[in-house]
């Protein structure tokens, strides 16, 4: 198969969930507001994303704590850190991912594990399963799974970024290939995908707010089944979060303008 994402973004249901997210960021990137606070409105899409991801793996704290920074739990700081350092990742993304999600970790994960094991593919075949899950493939399996997922970043595709942003996602959510922090890793890497390949290339969509909908661990679970439903299933979840996604930073936009 010479490109499975342009398969994937075949299957039934995903091409209208797509073009509906496409649409959505169109309109947003319309907004007046932009023209003259386009960094201001990316920054505060970035604290929300944040704290969103944070929220997933189950430290949920508000805004106006985060901007006080009051806020001290390692988990936090984590995606803080992490959604601060893919301004910076961004050109690299493309052209050595395995280098992207070492440094991604590295930043996430600081407090959460020993010093030696940030930014290194877990060693044990056990992963903390934060989402309920179920178990994590073994770390040989994952190894293999992460080989492929990163020759497919390196693959010319017809696919929507949305699709390979939700491949990227489901494989980093669902393998655990670091042990610690590996939800806002993954979901660092989706946004990171969805700027690299064009949707967003200002980082503007607070995606992550979008997969704080309760579905977020059933539609990872209906891709960890690998039939065409269960990933259709998660591409239009991912799509879904990227509309929504959009709703926050519009949300974001109309208070900028009032002032």
């Amino acid at each position: 198969m010479s490109d499975p994402l342009a398969v994937i973004a075949q299957f039934p249901g995903v091409p209208e969930a797509v073009d509906e997210a496409r649409q959505a960021v169109d309109r947003l990137y319309r907004h007046r507001v932009l023209r003259r606070a386009s960094p201001a409105v990316s920054a505060e899409s970035s604290l929300r994303g944040a704290r969103a991801s944070a929220a997933i793996e189950g430290t949920d704290v508000t805004l106006d704590a985060l901007r006080r920074e009051e806020v001290h739990d390692p988990l936090v700081q984590g995606a803080l850190r992490a959604s601060a350092e893919m301004g910076r990742l961004g050109p690299t993304w493309r052209k050595a991912p395995r280098q992207v999600l070492a440094r991604l970790h590295t930043v996430a994960a600081a407090g959460l594990t020993e010093q030696a094991s940030l930014g290194r593919p877990r060693s044990s075949d056990e992963a903390p399963d934060p989402l309920s899950l179920g178990p994590a493939p073994g770390a040989a399996d994952t190894a293999t799974r992460m080989e492929s997922l990163l020759a497919l970043l390196e693959r010319p595709t017809k696919a929507p970024a949305i699709v390979l942003a939700a491949v990227v996602h489901g494989e980093l959510a669902v393998l655990r290939p670091f042990g610690s922090a590996d939800g806002v890793v993954a979901r660092a890497a989706g946004r990171l995908t969805l700027v690299e390949y064009g949707l967003d290339p200002k980082s503007l969509v607070a995606v992550e707010v979008g997969h704080l909908e309760p579905d977020y661990a059933e539609a990872l679970r209906a891709y960890l089944t690998g039939t065409p439903e269960g990933v259709a299933t998660w591409v239009q979840h991912c799509a879904s979060a990227v509309t929504l996604g959009v709703r926050e930073t519009t949300a974001i936009c109309e208070a900028l303008q009032r002032g």
